[in-house]
């Protein structure tokens, strides 16, 4: 099996079938739900310090990962339900942030492009 986007997608469309779950999958609560598991990303990070925020031990980071996918599984689920293209998405919103932030002016900076003088 490839690990494609689309792979991804319809492995993910098959186990919400399989299971009868698409009428509890509104973008309301898909939302909720992504927020949710973001909510419960940044737990393990709570309290840490910058350098131990990027020195994860084994077990910590299988649990950040497992963390990440529940968020990324109800991304990719809402965007299913919405018919929104992540990666078109994505790509334009990009594209957006390089007008927002040119790099003349953002450049090793990280205040937000309505500061810029």
């Amino acid at each position: 099996m490839t690990d494609s986007l689309d792979a991804l997608k319809a492995k993910l469309q098959q186990f919400v079938d399989d299971r009868d779950w698409s009428r509890f999958h509104s973008p309301k609560n898909l939302a909720m739900a992504m927020i949710v598991e973001a909510a419960e990303l940044v737990e393990h990070f709570q309290w840490d310090t910058e350098v131990e925020s990027r020195q994860l031990t084994a077990e910590k980071r299988l649990q950040v990962s497992h963390e990440l996918a529940d968020t990324f599984v109800y991304l990719l689920r809402l965007s299913q339900v919405l018919d929104i293209d992540l990666i078109a998405a994505a790509n334009e919103k990009i594209a957006l942030n390089g007008e927002k932030y040119p790099v003349e002016k953002a450049r090793g900076k990280n205040n937000k492009y309505t500061d810029y003088q």
